[in-house]
């Protein structure tokens, strides 16, 4: 499994012993059966990695290539992304290898309740707390929950996370991933006193979302860009614009800041292109924003990046080899374990609403988001000016060493 090579890599950095390696690669348990829904059976799988910081967490996901391998790897990086943002919780992962756009709503109703009477026993807020992954949203938590409680006979709100609002979800998840990247780049842009040019591959929730986010921060946005391809404006692009066009079925046209612009005369002044995803990671910007697609940054662009600061939203955007590249040429990758944690933290958050029956505003969410992001930075700021690893390598060691801790304080 691609977790195991990452951490012999890991394991001659920081001298772990035989014993840590053990722990730190074997998964505590791993559960699998399969589902049967209109007489056609489908492969099913929950992975608890690690709890030694709290119970398991990590989502569900219902895509036609889900294996054990796929998930196990994702409930291990699951585990570190819970440690790194400073969550008392540990790491876990679930999926169904199924298309779901071959099911109807009834069907995909019908895997989701049988998902949970599969796995219930191992379920629940103290010991394994699902939420929405690929392919999954908040209808599908609320399906989860209410079977769940039908099969242990009484209430447990926070036995899953993303839930829609009436079903006991949190306020500001919708934006979370976005808008704890925003509070860490804060950070980040201080520390390193960049500018504000701001570069966007990805236009989904992630992107748009922080888009317009830092934009109302007074970044820059530049560039902007969805699947289809992107805009480069000279002026600056209003991101909210740029999404209303996207929501009406258009291209990203050239959207600019005070009024709509006109794109053949700006094109005509030079002011403004359309670019493909790939000139975008290449923009005379100060911070790029991959927040689409895997492995975009590769050793073949890595050179060309111009950025000095990449704030991963996406997961993995960056392939070990651009990693080398960018270190050398003095660009700080703030890695997605960290990066993109502001999902995870405000599900953390909705576990502690419904385990102690709150509700809080969507105000005490951003503050308490905020406060949760710019620690964890922080703490690994701290430890990442001491050495001569990458901020992601010191990502992941900050993360295995809080992972090991925890396992020593369960022996006594």
């Amino acid at each position: 499994m691609a977790f195991e090579i990452f951490l012999k890599k890991i394991a001659k950095l920081t001298n772990l012993t035989k014993e840590e390696l053990e722990i730190l690669s074997t998964p505590n348990h791993i559960w699998k059966t399969e589902i049967e829904i209109s007489g056609k059976k489908y492969p099913a799988f929950r992975v608890q990695f690690n709890n030694s910081r709290g119970p398991y967490k990590g989502g569900i996901r219902f895509h036609p290539e889900v294996n054990e391998d796929e998930v196990t790897d994702l409930a291990f990086w699951m585990t570190l992304k819970t440690a790194v943002a400073d969550l008392p919780l540990g790491g876990g992962k679930g999926g169904v290898r199924v298309n779901p756009k071959e099911l109807s709503p009834q069907e995909i109703e019908e895997l989701s309740r049988k998902y949970i009477q599969a796995f219930y026993e191992h379920l629940g807020p103290d010991k394994d707390i699902p939420a929405p992954d690929v392919y999954t949203n908040p209808q599908i938590m609320a399906w989860m929950r209410n079977e769940y409680e039908k099969i242990v006979g009484r209430s447990s709100p926070g036995m899953i996370t993303g839930k829609p609002l009436d079903c006991g979800g949190s306020r500001v998840r919708d934006i979370a991933t976005a808008l704890g990247g925003a509070y860490i780049l804060e950070e980040a842009v201080k520390k390193l006193n960049v500018g504000r040019k701001v570069a966007i591959q990805g236009f989904g929730n992630a992107g748009s979302n922080a888009a317009a986010i830092l934009h109302r921060l007074g970044y820059k946005i530049m560039a902007v860009s969805d699947s289809q391809g992107g805009v480069y404006s000279e002026d600056g692009i209003d991101p909210n614009k740029a999404l209303d066009i996207k929501k009406a079925g258009g291209m990203l046209g050239c959207y600019c800041l005070g009024t709509v612009c006109e794109p053949s005369q700006l094109i005509k002044e030079g002011k403004c292109r359309a670019i493909t995803n790939e000139e975008l990671l290449e923009l005379n910007v100060d911070i790029l924003i991959p927040s689409a697609l895997s492995e975009v940054i590769t050793k073949e662009n890595a050179a060309k990046v111009k950025a000095k600061i990449i704030l991963e939203l996406a997961n993995g955007p960056t392939t070990p080899e651009a990693d080398d590249i960018l270190y050398q040429n003095g660009v700080t990758v703030i890695p997605d374990i960290l990066g993109n944690s502001g999902g995870v933290t405000v599900s953390c958050f909705e576990w502690q609403q419904n385990l102690n029956n709150e509700s809080w505003s969507e105000e005490k969410v951003k503050s308490k988001l905020k406060e949760k992001m710019i620690s964890a930075f922080n703490q690994l700021w701290n430890i990442f000016e001491k050495n001569s690893f990458d901020l992601r390598t010191t990502a992941y060691i900050h993360a295995i060493r809080k992972i090991l801790d925890a396992e020593k304080e369960k022996k006594f």
